[in-house]
């Protein structure tokens, strides 16, 4: 059943390379940027929930962190207090996970497909790079990986107002991840960080255009 995904992605890709066989411009490189803004788009509505959830728990902060002063001697009162802060305000703490786990396989199907992808030689080639199956030469795709990792994570993190080692502890992972994953990227196939590269842009953007829409009516949060 797993590899029919990981073939069903490929056999996908097959087709948005046909389709700029057919503009008169034959590229992989395109094919995969198609294929990248398709996958976004059809778990456009997991992100939206997903982003929604994580923009209500952030609304709720600054009234979970008043519970936890005012409760830190209670801990029992302190979560039937939370509790029933999430209930007043329909939050559910972990509405943001189950939309990231149906989109997980999706993602590793892609990766796994573009991994071990059989090109053609007519359109393999992109820019500076001679065949999007070897790693860029140049270390240019895996320097532009990191920093659309980077930006990415930059600009979608929400802003809960950490504070101690949980806030250096965010700061550590604002930095290192983009340039781990920028470094492991060095031996991966071009394609595939093509593909992380534009993954990283459209989800960049599509994050942008979720934060700006209020997910609570002016004067929810924190009701009773």
């Amino acid at each position: 059943m797993w590899q029919a995904l990981v073939n069903g992605v490929a056999s996908i890709l097959v087709l948005c390379y046909d389709l700029t066989v057919s503009l008169g411009i034959p590229s992989y490189a395109l094919a995969i940027v198609m294929l990248t803004l398709f996958i976004k788009i059809i778990t456009y509505p997991l992100t939206y929930k997903q982003t929604h959830s994580m923009r209500s728990m952030q609304e709720l902060q600054p009234k979970i962190k008043a519970l936890q002063e005012k409760y830190r001697k209670n801990p029992e009162k302190l979560n039937q207090a939370t509790m029933e802060l999430y209930k007043d305000n329909k939050v559910n703490p972990m509405a943001g996970c189950f939309p990231l786990l149906i989109q997980m396989p999706i993602l590793i199907a892609l990766f796994q497909a573009l991994q071990k992808f059989q090109y053609n030689d007519i359109g393999s080639a992109f820019l500076w790079i001679p065949h999007l199956k070897d790693p860029d030469p140049t270390y240019i795709v895996p320097l532009l990986v990191a920093v659309t990792t980077f930006l990415q994570t930059k600009f979608t993190t929400p802003n809960t107002n950490v504070e101690g080692q949980a806030a250096m502890t965010q700061k550590m992972m604002l930095y290192t991840m983009p340039i781990f994953i920028g470094y492991i990227s060095i031996k991966f196939p071009a394609g595939l960080g093509i593909y992380w590269i534009f993954f990283s842009i459209f989800g960049t953007l599509q994050m942008l255009y979720i934060y700006r829409h209020p997910t609570m009516k002016k004067g929810e949060v924190g009701r009773k």
